[in-house]
């Protein structure tokens, strides 16, 4: 469109919007126009129209004609974030035209790498770095890497960037993999360096294959008392694989990540897990470790799963109750005129119907406790309610032994969610909980109904396997708050014991002064320089026959007497800590590290051992971790560097702390 006779309209006020750079104003008559000097195309140019309709046209103008549009968005952010900035520049009319930086058009030539940045107006883009920026966003939210190839995705980027070539599959599961081996070797420094030792969680996951793995995870306390926890490997399990094999598994990846000698303790997700698992992981790092004589602090087990184990238990031996009631749910959820009656019934029987009957999803047993617990309250209205199957209707016997139920679960409820709720729970927190339980089941077995006796022995039995392998561990974390000390352990203990219960307390006692004599003559060593912070106990010799292996311990027993008061006894001499909600035991024992510089070194490991090692995600399943298809059909050394780094770059992300690395940098950066 010809527009030479047209004369250049006077413009009333500034131009300061950046379309303007492309356009030129022009009047005919009395009316405006905006030319764009790329296409001639004439739009409206008054000063009504605003520019949003110049800016879109302008979009698709430039974008035709393989263009760098950045600079137009950018500009369109920044005016929102501060209108201030534009109003405030000092802007020569005449100028104008000469000093704007006008697009560059960029195009491939035949002999130009694709990889380098390239200068693009005032931005310059990176190909290098978007594509890392994509692998880094498909492990933190864990994307299929298969997006790539999805016809949406490569329209959606060659819309917003046409100089980007979007990856193939493969590709970016090396660029994954390479994000992989970065952050693993930052993790192996950072470990390496840790004062602290370390406590390990293993657990098993399965798929919908029924591929086994095993995932075992880093807790400790850091250099700043501050809880962490890492996924150090994801392993998949062949199928030839045997369970006395894992603890081949768990040393070699203890060796290869060079953690063996930081071992505190290992926290198994299944109490039936082979004692000759332990017994072989321990015989590989017994000497070096400060330990207790009999290895219980080693060898912790799961208290969410032998909640989740005896709560299973009491949902099997209600099932034939469980199957009325779930049969008598769908019955009044089946049509509107009989949920209507239902709720009729409900309220001339005085009950308040704010509740709503639900059906529950078998595999999460909560949600069959939330069916148990509405459908309790509502026993009445099942009963009057007409044309119901008898084959759904239960006697008083079954609803009382619901009932009864309903509080077990309610009660195995109320403490996983304890566990479950804090991503990083301090090994503190688990005795008061687990000895309630342990109460409860001894009162349970004295009920006079033999099928509630009989369940509540069963889930007892099941629980004094845990409590014989854990309670020692649970009573020293316990010890360790300042707040309870050893009087938490009397408390519990003399309702658990009776008239044993000085037995049992003077073994906590002892428990944890053998300990801490571990951890005196550690120190001893390491003041005299034979040994790092955080490392093993040091031999005198690499000859196993070293006849001075006792030596150290020698030397600092006898020379207990002619020291001052130790660091536990004034410990445990001093008076409690005040019991309040905002407590923080990692920030009391960085506080006090000057006044008990030993104890506290023992605080942090035992206070960073994993009671429990169940996400809330997975509390209350009834199957156990499983992967999803997506995860469990990629290969072995792939699913492990997405899952490990997911969990890196995740922490990352919630401690708020920009990486250096230079696949996190923006995707725009400006030029100087």
């Amino acid at each position: 469109m010809e527009v030479a006779n047209e004369s250049t309209a006077k413009k009333p006020k500034r131009l300061t919007s950046v379309v303007w750079n492309h356009f030129e104003r022009v009047k005919k008559a009395d009316i405006c126009y905006a030319v764009c000097v790329h296409c001639n195309k004439k739009l409206s140019g008054s000063s009504n129209s605003g520019t949003t309709h110049l800016r879109n046209h302008l979009m698709r103008c430039l974008k035709r004609s393989n263009y760098d549009v950045s600079q137009l968005l950018t500009v369109k952010r920044r005016k929102k974030e501060n209108s201030l900035t534009i109003a405030n520049i000092s802007y020569d009319e005449g100028q104008r035209k000469e000093d704007y930086m006008k697009p560059t058009i960029v195009k491939y030539e035949q002999d130009q790498r694709k990889d380098e940045a390239f200068n693009l107006g005032s931005s310059w883009f990176d190909p290098e770095r978007s594509r890392l920026d994509l692998a880094r966003m498909i492990i933190l939210h864990g994307y299929p890497l298969a997006m790539v190839e999805h016809v949406g995705f490569k329209v959606f980027v060659k819309n917003m960037q046409p100089l980007f070539d979007v990856v193939h599959n493969s590709t970016i599961e090396l660029s994954c993999v390479e994000i992989y081996m970065k952050e693993k070797q930052r993790i192996y420094d950072m470990l390496s360096k840790l004062q602290g030792r370390i406590n390990l969680a293993i657990e098993m996951w399965s798929s919908p294959e029924n591929s086994k793995y095993v995932c075992l995870t880093a807790h400790y306390v850091d250099d700043e008392w501050k809880l962490q926890k890492k996924i150090l490997n994801f392993l998949t399990l062949d199928s030839s694989h045997t369970e006395d094999m894992l603890s081949d598994v768990i040393i070699k990846c203890l060796m290869d990540w060079d953690i063996d000698c930081k071992l505190f303790s290992m926290t198994f997700d299944d109490c039936s897990t082979n004692d000759d698992i332990v017994l072989r992981i321990k015989d590989q790092i017994s000497e070096s470790r400060p330990r207790l004589s009999n290895g219980q602090l080693l060898d912790v087990r799961s208290a969410a799963h032998v909640l989740n184990s005896i709560a299973q238990d009491a949902i099997e031996a209600l099932q034939v109750v469980i199957q009325k009631i779930r049969g008598s749910v769908k019955y009044v959820k089946s049509s509107q005129s009989i949920l209507g009656k239902f709720n009729e019934i409900a309220q001339q029987q005085g009950i308040d119907n704010h509740k709503i009957v639900v059906l529950d999803y078998p595999i999460r047993w909560n949600s069959t406790y939330m069916m148990l617990q509405t459908a309790v309250e509502y026993r009445n209205v099942f009963h009057h309610l007409p044309e119901l199957d008898p084959d759904f209707a239960l006697s008083d016997e079954e609803w009382k032994r619901a009932s009864s139920i309903v509080s077990y679960l309610k009660l195995l409820i109320e403490i996983i969610n304890v566990f479950s709720s804090n991503k990083c729970s301090t090994a503190n927190i688990y005795f008061p909980e687990i000895c309630h339980v342990h109460i409860q089941l001894i009162e349970w077995c004295k009920s006079s109904d033999a099928f509630l006796s009989s369940l509540a022995t069963k889930m007892k039995a099941k629980f004094d396997i845990y409590w014989s392998k854990c309670s020692l561990a649970l009573a020293v974390a316990a010890i360790l708050d300042p707040r309870f000390k050893m009087k938490l352990v009397e408390y519990y203990y003399s309702q658990i014991y009776g008239s044993t219960a000085l037995e049992r307390i003077k073994e906590a006692s002892d428990g944890i002064k053998e300990l801490f004599n571990a951890y005196s003559i550690c120190s001893t060593l390491i003041d005299q320089g034979s040994a790092l912070p955080g490392s093993s106990l040091p031999s005198s010799s690499n000859d196993t026959r070293d006849k001075l292996k006792g030596f150290d311990k020698f030397l600092h027993e006898t020379s207990q007497s002619q020291t001052a008061i130790s660091d536990l006894e004034k410990y445990l001499d001093e008076p409690m800590f005040p019991r309040n909600c905002d407590f923080n035991i990692l920030n009391w024992w960085r506080v006090h590290t000057p006044r008990y510089p030993i104890l506290s070194m023992m605080a942090r490991d035992v206070l960073g051992t994993p009671m429990s090692t169940v996400a809330q995600e997975f509390a209350f399943n009834a199957g156990g971790r499983m992967l999803d298809s997506n995860q469990s059909s990629l290969p072995p050394d792939t699913r492990q560097a997405l899952i490990c780094t997911r969990d890196w770059l995740m922490t990352q992300s919630d401690d708020a702390t920009p990486s250096s690395s230079h696949y996190a940098l923006p995707l725009y950066v400006e030029a100087n």
